[in-house]
């Protein structure tokens, strides 16, 4: 079973999506009706854009979900999904890929998300750190005994588990945690602390945006972030996609479930293409990955 995984904030690149605009019209039409949605040039800033130009999270969100949406469109036949996911972000394109959710919707909600973020970091200072090589259930009973505000809050792959939270928070589970036996950890140049309670006012914005579109059936299971189970039905989509802002991306949980359930082969659709490839290899050598 062959299974399709779409990357998240933190795989773009300068000059990305140039090259599907050129050669693919299916993607070219995809990126010229996203510039008409967001009601500005995306396309512009994601061909000529520098490094930072692109990290900057209204830009991020919405360039990442058109790039893979195009990079799937240009696949053509080679793109039959028998299972979806996507990593936090990367699950409103694994929404559309299945026909759950239309182009046009999933975009606005990116730009909805992608906003209500920034709001949110801008409303309170939080950061987040990478933490390598240390078993998850110690990363999370050391932030869980810190009285600031601290969580596990994507767990990538074995050896890899990203905390979120208030900076002092994250200051001292990373000296907790090198004292711990962390290979390294490192805090991120991130704009806030997402997936952690202090997306809460964004997830309050979100809300309502999602459950005013129409979710569909998707063609295929998706995994998602938070319950890391299979899910086709709508109304428990809705919910875990609006939960997602502030629980953890069980990233590992989730691809583990994957394989469990018969997935055999792993698609990363977007991105660099190597970062999901990279997590599926740590998490499990024994399954081919690829990217489109």
């Amino acid at each position: 079973m062959k299974a399709f995984v779409f990357p998240g904030q933190a795989s773009q690149f300068e000059g990305m999506g140039k090259d599907l605009y050129e050669s693919s019209a299916e993607a070219k039409q995809i990126m010229d009706e996203a510039d008409d949605i967001l009601g500005f040039s995306l396309t512009k800033v994601m061909f000529e854009g520098t490094a930072e130009d692109l990290k900057a999270t209204r830009i991020t969100q919405p360039a990442v979900f058109v790039h893979s949406l195009a990079t799937a469109s240009k696949a053509g036949d080679l793109f039959q999904p028998q299972a979806v996911a996507g990593h936090s972000l990367g699950e409103f394109s694994a929404l559309v890929a299945s026909q759950a959710l239309s182009f046009q919707d999933g975009l606005r909600l990116v730009q909805k998300r992608a906003e209500a973020m920034q709001k949110a970091c801008e409303m309170q200072e939080g950061t987040m750190a990478a933490i390598i090589g240390l078993e998850d259930n110690i990363i999370e009973e050391i932030c869980n005994n810190i009285d600031k505000l601290v969580i596990a809050a994507n767990f990538n792959c074995p050896g890899q588990v990203v905390i979120s939270g208030s900076v002092e928070g994250v200051q001292e589970a990373v000296e907790q945690l090198n004292e711990a036996g962390a290979r390294r950890a490192i805090i991120l140049a991130v704009g806030g602390a997402f997936h952690s309670p202090l997306m809460q006012p964004a997830k309050d914005e979100l809300e309502a945006a999602i459950n005013a579109v129409e979710l569909k059936k998707p063609l295929c299971p998706i995994y998602q972030n938070v319950s890391a189970k299979a899910e086709i039905d709508p109304s428990v989509i809705k919910q875990n996609l609006i939960e997602q802002l502030t629980a953890p991306v069980r990233w590992t949980q989730a691809m583990q479930q994957m394989i469990a359930d018969g997935v055999s082969e792993f698609v990363e659709v977007g991105g660099t293409g190597k970062v999901l490839q990279g997590f599926v290899k740590k998490i499990d050598r024994r399954f081919p990955t690829s990217a489109l």
